[in-house]
């Protein structure tokens, strides 16, 4: 392992630098896990940044709270009876009712998954 320093006042200090990683994107429950992970997990943090696995973590559990809300949101709809003829009857109630149902699940992934570990 080839490492270099780069001298800083009368102290050497090492080259660390991460890889590419634009190819990441990184959306709102990936930004709340970082932040959690640096509030509260910070030696998980740490090694997440230093092994370079920090954005793929990251990436990954973005896609799967998304991927869980789009499953448990038109689940809770269904079960809640919110239908297309609840909507043309009553749009109002309709997207009263939506809000509900998205509001609630968010706060499921978050407990979940964002703040557990």
């Amino acid at each position: 392992m080839d490492i270099t320093y780069t001298k800083c006042g009368d102290c050497y200090l090492s080259d660390i630098a991460l890889s590419d990683t634009t190819h990441y994107h990184i959306g709102k429950y990936g930004r709340m896990r970082r932040v959690f992970l640096q509030e509260h997990r910070p030696i998980q943090y740490n090694n997440l940044v230093l092994t370079e696995k920090l954005f793929p973590h990251l990436a990954e559990f973005d896609d799967a709270c998304h991927q869980r809300l789009e499953v448990m949101i038109p689940a809770t709809a269904e079960l809640e009876g919110v239908t297309a003829a609840l909507k043309r009857a009553d749009q109002m109630e309709w997207v009263r009712r939506m809000n509900s149902i998205k509001a609630r699940a968010e706060e499921i992934i978050l407990a979940e998954l964002v703040h557990a570990d």
